[in-house]
């Protein structure tokens, strides 16, 4: 299952921006990718690990772990 992309939208200071844009761009970065990398940062803080684990093995993104390498089918369990 393929992730679809959502755009988000908001308002922020004109000269504010104007000036962020300079000062990243000396630094070959974007606004977008550094509001991109905040929001991930949030949403690794903020959703249960459990829910992001679930998001992931629906849309085929979690990464296997060593022990299900190891042993196909091995059941995993977890403390907690």
């Amino acid at each position: 299952m393929k992730r679809e992309k959502a755009t988000v939208t908001l308002t922020y200071d004109e000269e504010r921006l104007t000036a962020l844009r300079l000062y990243l761009a000396e630094k070959n970065e974007q606004v977008e990718n550094e509001l991109t990398k905040a929001l991930d940062a949030l949403y690794g803080k903020t959703v249960p690990q459990s829910v992001r684990h679930y998001l992931e093995l629906r849309c085929g993104t979690a990464p296997i772990t060593p022990t299900a390498q190891m042993h196909p089918g091995a059941e995993v369990k977890r403390n907690g």
